[in-house]
């Protein structure tokens, strides 16, 4: 998980860039974080930079770092935080890793629905974080901005009002700036890295196919890049340039490799008991604030015992 602002300020041999939460430098020259650190902010204490690595303040390019040694490269941006890093909470099948007045941003597990469906109203993501957001005020709701598959883990994003979710609904393609998925795909494809373009569209059976014919559909984009691959499996690096209904899914069946476990749409084997398909980077906007954020999951490691 990480969170990032942008550093476009120059001051003496560093840049420098201060907002409301973070001051940010540049790297010029390589050098230990520790040593970087005291250079920069000659007014704290070593023990002062110790509590901020402890506390999670301290990130480069991004990435929260806690490891005093870690080595700088130059051009590399280095932030601190000016308050410790909100705990994670955790619930039964998601942990809430982002939250303010705003937005709450939730990493689900494989399993769990994001909405209630006829036969499932209590476990969803929905309800929990509605639960969580009246432990605070019992007149507080939460709001739906984008959906996983149940059988899908990764970042998800709700909105804290209604005002805030027209926003994000509004202007979503402007907003989000990557929405990166990992996708485990049965065999390996011919191409290590492509484009796959199609018009999605739902039969009366909830099943979702393609059609080159625009007519017949909604226009849908899915990019996709070779992370690992060996001669059963290919893990993808996948990107969306438009967000359909069980479009991955859909395109990696295009493609003639059904994503592992996902026997709706074509999988054969399923090794690791789950849809090999997890949200696995969201990169935004924030709607009131305008700062960039960018959160970034593990990779699961059932994903991972297969390469």
């Amino acid at each position: 998980m990480r969170e990032r602002t942008s550093n476009k300020e120059h001051k003496g041999n560093f840049k420098e860039n201060k907002t409301a939460n973070t001051t940010g430098f540049v790297v010029t020259q390589e050098a230990e974080l520790m040593k970087f650190l005291i250079e920069q902010m000659p007014n704290k204490s070593r023990n002062n930079i110790k509590s901020f690595l402890r506390d999670k303040q301290i990130l480069v390019e991004g990435q929260v770092v806690t490891q005093f040694n870690h080595i700088l490269k130059t051009g590399e941006k280095v932030e601190v935080r000016k308050t410790k890093a909100a705990p994670e909470q955790k619930y039964r099948g998601l942990t809430i890793i982002f939250e303010d007045k705003d937005l709450i941003i939730i990493e689900k597990q494989e399993g769990m629905l994001s909405i209630a469906t006829l036969h499932e109203k209590n476990q969803t993501a929905y309800s929990i974080l509605s639960a969580h957001v009246k432990k605070q005020d019992p007149g507080n709701r939460i709001f739906v901005v984008h959906r996983l598959d149940r059988e899908t883990s990764g970042l998800m994003m709700f909105a804290k009002s209604e005002k805030i979710q027209k926003l994000l609904q509004e202007s979503w393609t402007a907003t989000i700036m990557e929405r990166t998925y990992l996708a485990v795909i049965e065999g390996t494809p011919e191409e290590k890295e492509g484009t796959i373009t199609s018009y999605l569209q739902e039969s009366k059976a909830l099943v979702v196919y393609s059609s080159p014919n625009p007519n017949h559909g909604q226009y849908a984009v899915t990019h996709y890049d070779t992370l690992k691959q060996n001669q059963n499996f290919t893990l993808l690096k996948v990107n969306l340039e438009t967000g359909r209904k069980n479009q991955i899914r859909v395109h990696m069946k295009d493609l003639g490799h059904s994503i592992v476990g996902d026997s709706k749409y074509g999988a054969t084997v399923d090794p690791i008991g789950r849809l090999g398909l997890h949200a696995w980077v969201l990169s935004f906007t924030h709607p009131v604030s305008r700062e960039k954020l960018h959160f970034e999951t593990a990779i699961p490691k059932k994903f991972l015992s297969l390469f």
